[in-house]
C-alpha cells in the first residue's frame, strides 16, 4: 500500500514518555500491538515530519476523510 492511498484500517495510537528515557509511540489495531521506541532526537525528528506533512496536506486543500471543516 503507497502512503498516498486511503485505508480502511483503524488503529490507535498512543505517545509517551518511556521510563528508559525513549518517547514511545504505540500503535495498535485490529491484532496487531506495534510498540516503537525512539530517542529523544529521532521523536523530535518524527514531530517536524508530522508538522511539514500537515501544512503540505492543507496547501493541497483536500478536506480530511471525516469532512470535518475548521
Amino acid at each position: 500500500m503507497s502512503i498516498d492511498k486511503q485505508s480502511d484500517i483503524a488503529a490507535n495510537i498512543q505517545i509517551g514518555p518511556t521510563t528508559l528515557g525513549m518517547v514511545r509511540i504505540y500503535i495498535e489495531a485490529e491484532g496487531v500491538e506495534l510498540p516503537l521506541d525512539f530517542e529523544p532526537e529521532e521523536a523530535e525528528e518524527i514531530a517536524e515530519e508530522l508538522l511539514a506533512a500537515a501544512r503540505m496536506a492543507r496547501e493541497a486543500g483536500t478536506p480530511a476523510p471525516s469532512g470535518k471543516k475548521k
